[in-house]
Formats: structure tokens, C-alpha cells, sequence
């Protein structure tokens, strides 16, 4: 049986053995003739090519291809080994002198392969292109789109291109062979005619892989813009289409040390009517980049880092970011949010944040921008006008816990609401120091230059934690109460000093202490000397069953109104002024029997409290028809 195999075998491979030896041959004859027609077209080419054919040949692609007049001054070089290429010196491109002469650029060096075949043949074709040190000026028109082509094959292809359900369509006789195209130290100057706004970016270089018009690109770009290196990415399956300002699929993104964006979906180059997609943008360092982009915000330091990931799609009117997944520093947010641009109108960012924990800080620094002053600007590039100059804002936030300054919150209901020229912050609700807090901070008027106000409601708290917190010195009062603030200024918030500040407030409590006053050691210095400070009757601590106080402040002073201290047998009275920034006294206060039919053991006690907090002298007041003698 292993006898008969074996001859099955011989059988099979003796065919092959016979007419391997003749393929061989024949395929290295053929391999042979290949190489000697390669090596004799290589060496033959320099005297069958001429180098004005191929340069005019250049000229003649470069004008069909941008619709502009290209000229070239300098003398070109034909290289053919390892291929077929030209390289050409001191490039103009313009508009044509009967239709306005306008300059799209100048290249210091062109160069790209070309076909040895076609140009024997009397045709000329190029790819590879590469320009070395290319300084273009570029015009971005009202409708956003940009003057890259002016009456070439590439605007006659963006403009001839069919849009077949995000499918591009282009008709063969608008179709070419493009290739790659690197580019190599250049500069580009971009001219916004809707903004006025010039853009200068330096040492740009990029590579760009498009084989024909009608098929995918990949661009990759890089430049240095305002002292920063910015990296583009660009792809898309129906490119002319995102030129023309359709909509098509895309993927785009922007890379720097001071920011990294990111799209993908469908989207368009100048429209943004019908985008849906993903977004993913980070800024690791807020101040850097508004510092890098011109823009000056007050008091912005404390927002260090900031990133944002949704889900976008175009509505009426704007944007729906649906999914957003939000961090500010170490805090992390989820929710909805809204992009509208109503005609006539501001753009408004509108929404709901839900955070787990954050710290209100940066929200209350991002509220002191600057409000608007003029028109809308260019949402997309940068402008010497602030982000509150061009938006409007009507954000909800809610954290289960919230940190403000020293300060923590619970259960937290706020909002952020910039309308015109009034920005306003609102906590509607939250858990403060063991009660309720609400707040309204208010600005108006362009730069904030019309002043602030504020408003702030605080219910059953615990005042003694918050002294301590504030690491308030002297003698204040131990208890839980509650307070309603009002203050305003006519100064730019970010610049109101103590002296500027005007407003209202009303303190009040049920039982509580007032440790460090001793009210019968009061009495009984009170009456063995004519002055005394207030450390000389601190050894105690004064219960009260109430305490209710009012005051006013203005000129960097507080004046207070008959703050009352009920104890169970005695009341302390006091009422003055109190200066800001010397903590100097000056009040009145009295000493008196709660139970008027106890005046007799504990009379009325006048006195003067004057000096400095936290130890003021007390001097006390003779009165007419006083008694001889007092009983403490």
C-alpha cells in the first residue's frame, strides 16, 4: 500500500518538475527586460524631456487646479532617480489681472513627482507634492467659507459635488488625481471679513493624504498660533462636501498644551444647522488659556481645570448637548444642556448640572465676567470681548455637597441666570451650619460698573461653629438664630472695598451665651471705677433667653441699632458704630433688670464702650437722681 502511494505521488509532482524550469526562465527574462527598460528610461530621460515642458507643465496644473495664475521665476530642477520629480523655486499664485490681482501666496520651493511615461507621451501629471516654506493669505467671506480656490478644478468640484444621504457624488468629469501634499515650515494669514479679526499662524506644517477629489482625506496640521503649537486633525469620507458647507460625515479635532477638542459625527465646515456627534474637549489650564486667548477675567484663579464629554445634536434654534458629563477642578457634574441663538439675540447656554459633590467658589468667580458691551463678535475665535459679553446664561446646578470657601453646604439648589446687562447667582436652597441658607447675588450693567447686590437668608444655624470657622476673636454670642443680609455696592464687585458697601442686617436668637462678659463683675467695676476694660469682667458668661439685633453700614462703617440681649434677670442694650478696618468702638449700652419690678436690686446701668475690638474700655455714664449705692 505504501509502494502504490508513493507512485501516486511521482505522478502528481512529476507534471510540476517538468514545467517549473521553463516558468522560471521565462519570468526571469520578463523580470530582465522590465529592469533594462527601467534603467534606459531613467537614463534616457534628461535628453527625451525637456525641462519647460515639465515646468510649464507645472504652471499649467498649479493655475487649473486653484483657478489662480501661478508664476515661477526661479529655475527648476528635474531629478528621475528613484523617480520622476520636479522641483521648482520662487512660486507666485494670484488672482488673474482682470480679476483683481489678488495674492493667494508665494512658495519658496515646489516640488512633486511626476509620470515619465505620460510626459513622453507629451502629458504632464503630478503627485506628491511638497511646499517648502509657503506663505499663504487666505479670506474667510461672510458666509464662512474660505477662498482656497477661486475658479479651479477644486472649486468646480466643491461647487459640482451631489450630496446623496451624507454620501458624496462627484461626476467624473470633476474628479483628479491628487495624492499627498506635505507642507513644510509655512505661514498662513487668515482674514475674517465678518469680524475684521486677522489671524497669523507660524511655522505651519502638515500632510495631507487625498488621493483623488472623490475620495477620503486625512490632514494632519500643525502651526504655532500666539506663541502656542496647535495640532489640527482632520478626516473625512466626503470632504468636498464639509468645503462646501454640508453636512457629512467627519472627525475633527484641535491639540495644544492648553486645550484638546475633539468631534465626531456629522457636521459641516461653515454650518452648523444639522451637527450630530460627540464632543470631547478638555482644558487642563483655564487661566493659561484665556491668558493665551486675550481674554481677562477677574478672580478666575481659583478655576484651575475644566473638561466636558456629550452628546450634540442640532435643534431649532441651537444645540442639544444630551449625556454631558462635566468636571471644574476635582468636581464632576452630568446633564443636559442647550445652545440657542435666537434672531436678534444673544446666544443663551441653558441646562441642569447635577453634581455629587463641588465647590461653588469657581461659579461665583465665573459669575464676576463682564457683561456685555457691543455686538456678538465671533463665538469661534478669539476677540477681545469677555464669554459674558457674547452669552447668555440660565444654568440650574444641584450638589448633594458643596463647598464654599471654608464653608460646607448640603442639599444645594442654585442657578446662574445672565439676561442683558443683569447677571444673577441664586442658592434657592440649602443645609448650612445645622439650618437653611438662601442667597442672591445680583450685578448690572455692562462691565459691572453699575454695582451689586446681595442678599443672604440664613434660618436656625449654628452661629458658634461659624464664629469659629470665621476664627472671629473676642466675645460673640454661643447660639443658634438666624440672619437676613442685605448689601449693595455702585463699584465693580471684584473692586468693593469695605467703604463701599451700603446695606442692611438683622440677627436674632433663641438661648444662647455671650461668653466673656461677666455682667455683675460689669456692675461692680462700674461702680469702683471710671473706666475699665472689658477683659477686667470676662471671668463669666452672660446667659440670654433672646438676642435681636439690627444694623446699618455704609462709609466703612456698621451702626447699630438697640441690640438686645434678654437674660432671665438682665438686659444688656447696646447701640453705635463700629469701624471696619481699625475695629474701633464707639457705642452706648445699657444694664437694666428684665423684670422692671426688680429695677430696684439691679438699676439701670449706663455706659460707654469706645477703643478697639476685642478688648474695649467701658466707661460708665452718671445718671441724675442716682442712688448712693449699688446693689450687684
Amino acid at each position: 500500500m505504501g509502494t502504490s502511494r508513493q507512485g501516486r505521488w511521482r505522478k502528481r509532482i512529476g507534471p510540476v518538475s517538468r514545467w517549473l524550469p521553463a516558468f522560471a526562465r521565462i519570468s526571469t527574462i520578463v523580470l530582465l527586460i522590465g529592469l533594462a527598460f527601467f534603467l534606459s528610461l531613467r537614463l534616457a530621460a534628461p535628453y527625451l524631456i525637456s525641462t519647460g515642458f515639465v515646468r510649464s507643465g507645472m504652471e499649467d496644473a498649479l493655475s487649473k487646479w486653484t483657478g489662480y495664475h501661478a508664476e515661477i521665476k526661479g529655475n527648476p530642477v528635474l531629478e528621475f532617480w528613484p523617480t520622476p520629480r520636479i522641483t521648482l523655486n520662487d512660486v507666485t499664485i494670484r488672482q488673474p489681472r482682470g480679476s483683481g490681482d489678488k495674492l493667494l501666496g508665494r512658495i519658496e520651493s515646489l516640488s512633486a513627482d511626476f509620470s515619465l511615461i505620460d510626459a513622453l507621451r507629451g502629458r504632464t501629471r503630478f503627485h506628491e507634492f511638497h511646499l517648502l516654506r509657503p506663505s499663504l493669505s487666505l479670506t474667510r467671506d461672510e458666509n464662512g467659507l474660505i477662498d482656497w480656490s477661486y475658479a479651479g478644478l477644486l472649486a468646480r468640484a466643491i461647487a459640482g459635488v451631489q450630496d446623496s444621504n451624507g454620501t458624496e457624488i462627484l461626476a467624473p468629469k470633476f474628479d483628479a488625481d491628487i495624492g499627498a501634499v506635505t507642507v513644510e515650515d509655512g505661514t498662513l494669514t487668515l482674514t475674517d471679513t465678518r469680524t475684521g479679526n486677522i489671524y497669523h499662524f507660524d511655522s505651519v506644517a502638515a500632510d495631507i493624504t487625498w488621493p483623488k477629489l472623490s475620495r477620503p482625506i486625512s490632514a494632519v496640521l500643525i502651526a504655532r498660533f500666539n506663541g502656542e503649537d496647535l495640532k489640527v486633525d482632520f478626516a473625512s469620507a466626503a470632504p468636498l462636501l464639509v468645503f462646501a458647507g454640508r453636512n457629512a460625515e467627519m472627525k475633527a479635532s484641535i491639540a495644544s498644551n492648553l486645550m484638546t477638542a475633539r468631534f465626531q459625527g456629522v457636521g459641516s465646515m461653515v454650518s452648523l444647522s444639522s451637527v450630530s456627534g460627540n464632543i470631547n474637549a478638555s482644558f487642563p489650564d483655564v487661566p493659561a488659556l484665556l491668558k493665551w486667548s486675550g481674554r481677562s477675567i477677574p478672580g478666575i484663579e481659583s478655576l484651575k481645570s475644566a473638561s466636558m464629554t456629550s452628546d450634540v445634536s442640532s435643534v431649532s434654534n441651537g444645540f442639544r448637548f444630551n449625556n454631558v458629563s462635566m468636571t471644574l477642578n476635582d468636581a464632576s457634574a452630568t446633564g443636559v444642556m442647550d445652545f440657542t441663538v435666537a434672531p436678534g439675540k444673544r446666544p443663551k447656554i441653558g441646562g441642569t448640572l447635577a453634581f455629587d459633590q463641588m465647590n461653588l467658589k469657581p461659579f461665583l468667580d465665573a459669575f464676576a465676567l463682564r457683561l456685555a458691551a457691543g455686538g456678538l463678535g465671533d463665538m469661534l475665535l478669539p476677540s477681545p470681548l469677555g464669554p459674558l459679553q457674547l452669552l447668555d446664561l440660565d444654568v440650574r446646578l444641584s450638589a448633594r455637597q458643596a463647598q464654599m470657601g471654608i464653608f460646607s453646604l448640603a442639599d444645594v439648589g442654585a442657578s446662574v441666570i445672565v439676561a442683558g446687562e443683569e447677571a444673577k447667582f441664586d442658592i434657592g436652597d440649602s443645609q448650612f451650619e445645622g439650618g437653611e441658607m438662601t442667597a442672591h447675588l445680583e450685578a448690572t450693567r455692562r462691565d459691572f460698573d453699575g454695582g451689586g447686590k446681595l442678599q443672604l437668608s440664613i434660618r436656625d444655624a449654628d452661629f458658634n461653629a461659624l464664629a469659629e470657622k470665621l476664627q472671629l476673636k473676642g466675645p460673640l454670642p454661643h447660639a443658634s438664630g438666624s440672619l437676613d443680609l442685605s448689601l449693595e455696592t455702585p463699584k465693580a464687585i471684584w473692586t468693593t472695598g469695605l467703604a463701599d458697601v451700603t446695606g442692611k442686617l438683622r440677627f436674632w436668637t433663641t438661648a444662647g451665651s455671650l461668653p466673656g462678659v461677666d455682667i455683675y463683675a460689669l456692675r461692680t467695676q462700674a461702680a469702683q471705677k471710671p473706666f475699665f476694660p472689658l477683659s477686667a469682667a470676662a471671668n463669666g458668661s452672660f446667659a440670654f433667653s433672646k438676642l435681636d439685633l439690627q444694623a446699618d453700614f455704609a462709609n466703612g462703617t456698621a451702626e447699630i441699632h438697640d441690640a438686645r440681649f434678654a437674660g432671665s434677670d438682665q438686659t444688656l442694650t447696646l447701640s453705635g458704630v463700629i469701624t471696619y478696618q481699625s475695629n474701633g468702638l464707639a457705642l452706648s449700652g445699657s444694664l437694666e433688670a428684665t423684670d422692671p419690678a426688680r429695677a430696684v436690686d439691679l438699676p439701670l446701668l449706663p455706659f460707654f464702650i469706645g477703643g478697639s475690638w476685642p478688648n474695649p474700655v467701658i466707661s460708665p455714664v452718671p445718671l441724675l437722681n442716682a442712688p448712693t449705692k449699688l446693689q450687684p
